[in-house]
């Protein structure tokens, strides 16, 4: 390693050359991975031609990113329609970095500048929260929405509250309506601080705030093939990250965005729409469905890892039915669309590089059955007239899952400790396994309804615990495969 070349603008012959008009809210993994690499695809491709200067919104300064002038390599590796696929690429769009918290001047100086025009976020689900203790007269506040606002309000004063002078932000933080609870939160603190009346209405009117779905895992740095990757690009790289191939970043937004962003027939994974909804729907009914199906059949099956599950053939056939035969026929979104989303979802999970443990996805698993599996067991019973076999299987593993062992052995439940609490004392006080699914089912405060209205769910989980009991998950996920 200590013959290859510090990485750097100079060694790598990267000069800024681009206008800095993209203040982005942090610099982690995922924002490299994800947001950087489609910024810089953007401006290898057309003639988007930007800048990323980066703000930290937390104490402290970005090193490593400092000493490598913003440089950082991007390694995808996974499989693409079907086939395998290894790239690195150089990410050469961050231009600066700025520290609130060590210069708040510089940082205000940022909002002054004249051709900032977007402004993006990752700073996680806790990030975009509201602080009532945060002043104005704090440099730098808090949170992070009081920070943008204070951003905002120099811009404001600053451009005499130009018209052209708005910004388009566009948080990716895993929040349902992350940009309209921004937006809320800006005008909140506008209000509590008593800025000036203008300010909101300037908001209002030359400020858009985009609602965002994205999707990319990014396990970070690859500590076990750095040396291999630094040594193929020639350069000692301490910010390189990892990413699967895979990507997805639905902005809600009207169709002017697309003349600033021109992500159309360049990025096929971006897209501007009139509602992320669907899309969100999408991916909750099918990647996350699947995800959470797998968890406990594969580990009732004595698989540790979904790699492990997509080396299974009759677990592997059993998730792609439940897929195409009884997920995609219960949505009312394009069947051809839904098909295809279907397809990059396996081919994520069979992504041979991210080794991603059942017990991990497992957490808080009651929740995720009720927001995950539930709504394609009553969609399909609703829209067809029937209990889809595969996802009531599903369900049933975890209800059998939550006794807390399995052939011997003791399962290691992770969620609300009272939820776990309270299945287990239906386990141990219930007298059969039709009254222990009852019970169960009837407890609105898990599945806010009573399950016992739906006409065989009962039955069919009951038939399938006991079933699983006598002999096995298996036989019965062989005997759903035909």
């Amino acid at each position: 390693m200590s013959d290859l070349q510090a990485l750097n603008r100079k060694n790598a012959e990267s000069p800024v050359v681009y206008p800095e008009r993209i203040v982005q809210f942090g610099a982690g993994n995922f924002l490299r991975a994800f947001v950087d690499w489609t910024i810089q695809e953007l401006n290898d491709k057309t003639d988007f031609n930007n800048s990323v200067v980066v703000v930290k919104v937390t104490p402290g300064t970005y090193d490593a990113l400092d000493a490598q002038d913003g440089l950082f390599h991007v390694h995808l590796e996974g499989i693409e329609n079907g086939e395998f696929i290894s790239q690195t690429q150089l990410i050469s769009c961050v231009s600066r970095t700025f520290y609130p918290y060590g210069d708040f001047d510089a940082y205000q100086a940022l909002a002054r500048q004249d051709e900032i025009r977007f402004l993006i976020s990752n700073t996680t689900e806790a990030g975009i929260s509201y602080n009532e203790d945060d002043s104005a007269d704090e440099k730098p506040p808090a949170s992070f929405p009081a920070k943008l606002t204070l951003f905002l309000y120099e811009r404001y004063q600053h451009f005499e509250g130009a018209s052209d002078k708005g910004c388009i932000v566009i948080p990716t933080e895993l929040v349902v309506d992350n940009g309209t609870q921004l937006r809320e939160m800006v005008l909140r603190y506008a209000e509590q601080w008593q800025l000036d009346s203008g300010f909101a209405e300037w908001i209002e009117a030359h400020n858009l705030f985009c609602n965002t779905l994205v999707d990319r895992i990014v396990p970070g740095y690859p500590e076990s093939d750095s040396a291999k990757i630094q040594e193929k690009i020639g350069f000692e790289d301490q910010q390189l990250v990892m990413g699967e191939p895979y990507y997805s970043w639905i902005i809600e937004a009207p169709d002017s965005l697309t003349t600033e962003l021109p992500v159309a027939g360049v990025l096929d994974g971006v897209k501007i729409v009139d509602d992320v909804d669907p899309y969100r729907l999408t991916k909750v009914r099918i990647l996350n469905g699947i995800h959470s199906s797998m968890v406990s059949l594969g580990y009732m099956c004595g698989l540790r890892v979904v790699n492990e599950v997509m080396a299974h053939k009759a677990l592997t056939q059993f998730l792609l039915d439940e897929a195409y035969k009884e997920i995609i026929p219960a949505m009312d979104l394009p069947e051809d669309e839904l098909k295809a989303f279907a397809q990059s979802t396996f081919d994520r999970f069979r992504n041979p590089s991210i080794h991603h443990k059942l017990l991990s996805i497992a957490l808080n698993s009651m929740t995720k059955v009720r927001t995950r599996i539930l709504p394609t067991i009553l969609a399909h019973y609703e829209k067809l007239g029937s209990l889809p076999p595969r996802a009531v299987l599903a369900m049933a593993a975890f209800l059998r899952f939550y006794k807390g062992e399995w052939q011997g052995e003791l399962v290691p439940l992770k969620d609300d400790e009272s939820t776990i609490a309270w299945l287990d004392e239906q386990w141990k006080n219930c007298d059969s396994v039709d009254a222990l699914v009852e019970s169960i089912l009837q407890n609105e405060s898990l599945w806010e309804r009573d399950l016992t209205q739906i006409d065989g769910l009962q039955e069919m989980i009951s038939d399938y615990i006991t079933r699983m009991d006598e002999s096995g998950l298996l036989p019965i996920i062989e005997e759903l495969n035909g």
